[in-house]
């Protein structure tokens, strides 16, 4: 059975379409990514499927469950992680746990056992006499999601769950949603972090304007805009332009110039590996001296902008 399934789902605020038509099929066990900036519609997709907002349009079922005809019983297979911490800052990491799982119909001792087998989990043991307000960013995004799971939930929503983190935190959490997974949860997790959906999700859909654009595997959706992508960092950064014009003609493809100063990164389709030699070759004739190279599969970045560049030109 798929964890999510959702056909025409829409949400409208005013004369705002947040959400204009998803299409998603959530297969049971994995981590799913839905993938987009800031303002695309996921925020708005997760808080419908999780019954906190009710859909305008369209159907949306978790394990089977319609979300508008039975909300109790949806809401009793999944938890859902915001984007910002939700747990008390004036109680100590214990103090969260224990108010929860009360609350969730434990009993005292079960309460107690499962903050403590949490805390420990989650490295958080040494802290968890300390109030809140005095954890780092990234131990309360812990306490956070270690909240969500007192009950283990068949689905758990992580809505963009590393933001602000610094990359030991988010390496932290990225072994905490794995971890979560092996236990046998669904996780469906949104994010604008394109290396946070590569190290994590099995299948991702793009999301832009309330629509999604894209869907596949991290191989598929890098597969759909090239084989492979070339990166170059030149000597001098005077001779950029030119070596973009060269590399254009050559490779028969956009040459993007990167952030940084130097550097360029061009889209290949078809003879990959002889293309860029070729390029290389063309480069040193003309006198353009390359001081780093690589060829390989594009990166989430260069799929995400080479998608909604797309969509742009049909608009």
């Amino acid at each position: 059975m798929n964890a999510i399934e959702t056909a025409g789902l829409v949400k409208v605020f005013g004369d705002t379409r947040a959400v204009d038509g998803v299409d998603l099929t959530v297969p049971a066990g994995t981590v799913y990514g839905l993938l987009g900036p800031n303002g695309a519609g996921k925020t708005t997709t997760v808080r419908m499927l999780a019954t906190l907002l009710r859909p305008d349009d369209g159907q949306a079922r978790i394990f089977g469950h319609d979300v508008r005809a039975d909300p109790d019983k949806v809401r009793s297979l999944v938890s859902l992680t915001g984007q910002y911490a939700s747990v008390d800052e004036d109680l100590t990491g214990t103090e969260n746990l224990l108010l929860l799982s009360r609350l969730l119909g434990h009993s005292r001792r079960h309460a107690k056992d499962r903050a403590a087998q949490l805390l420990a989990a989650f490295g958080l043991t040494e802290a968890a006499g300390k109030q809140v307000k005095h954890y780092s960013g990234g131990m309360r995004r812990r306490l956070d999601i270690a909240a969500s799971i007192l009950n283990t939930p068949k689905l758990l929503f992580l809505d963009e769950p590393t933001t602000g983190l610094d990359p030991r935190s988010r390496n932290q959490v990225w072994d905490i949603v794995r971890a979560v997974v092996q236990h046998g949860t669904t996780v469906l997790l949104t994010t604008q972090y394109l290396d946070e959906a590569d190290q994590l999700a099995s299948r991702i859909a793009v999301i832009d304007h309330g629509k999604v654009i894209a869907e596949g595997t991290k191989g598929e959706l890098k597969a759909s805009v090239g084989v492979g992508a070339v990166h170059l960092r030149l000597r001098d950064a005077d001779q950029r332009t030119t070596a973009q014009a060269l590399l254009s003609r050559v490779l028969d493809a956009d040459v993007l110039l990167d952030a940084d100063p130097v550097a360029l990164t061009a889209r290949l389709s078809g003879r990959a590996t002889e293309q860029a030699a070729e390029a290389l070759a063309q480069l040193a004739r003309e006198g353009i001296t390359v001081d780093d190279f690589s060829l390989g599969q594009p990166s989430l970045d260069e799929v995400f902008l080479a998608l909604t560049d797309r969509k742009e030109a049909a608009a």
